[in-house]
């Protein structure tokens, strides 16, 4: 069984978190900043590079491993697991309240860009339900932050 690392990027400003949507294909559902772990990089080091390249937002600072939870992908038919490393990111300035990026770093291979539609969802009761288990560490990340 093929063995997957993808890191996952809580990123939050005045208790809201960053979610977006694929602007072509509205059925992808609505996601977090996440992506592949190089070979080369610590999770840390993942996070940290998928956010950027996902959002164009400069001046993430890094404030904590919230957990890793492994995830099957047998329910789609694919004999992989992912170990999802989960952390909490913030700006240390205030950022848009919406935008779009285009994501020209695709791991799939594809060359053509992937435009990502970008909002803040208000913690705890207002982050709409997130596809493919990206809210599963979002309980947690409000207790840290002291919402629930």
């Amino acid at each position: 069984m093929m063995i997957r690392r993808k890191a996952f990027a809580y990123i939050t400003h005045q208790n809201r978190l960053l979610v977006f949507e694929h602007a072509d294909y509205p059925d992808a559902g609505i996601q977090v900043p996440a992506g592949s772990i190089e070979p080369d990089e610590t999770p840390e080091q993942g996070v940290m590079r998928e956010a950027f390249e996902e959002t164009g937002l400069e001046g993430l600072v890094m404030v904590e491993f919230l957990g890793m939870i492994e995830h099957d992908l047998a329910i789609y038919g694919r004999e992989e697991i992912h170990h999802r490393y989960f952390f909490h990111l913030t700006c240390d300035h205030k950022p848009p309240e919406t935008w779009s990026h285009m994501e020209t770093n695709r791991s799939d291979g594809n060359s053509e860009p992937l435009e990502f539609c970008f909002y803040w969802a208000a913690l705890p009761d207002d982050v709409p339900p997130l596809v493919a288990d990206h809210d599963i560490l979002v309980g947690e990340l409000c207790r840290h932050l002291g919402l629930k």
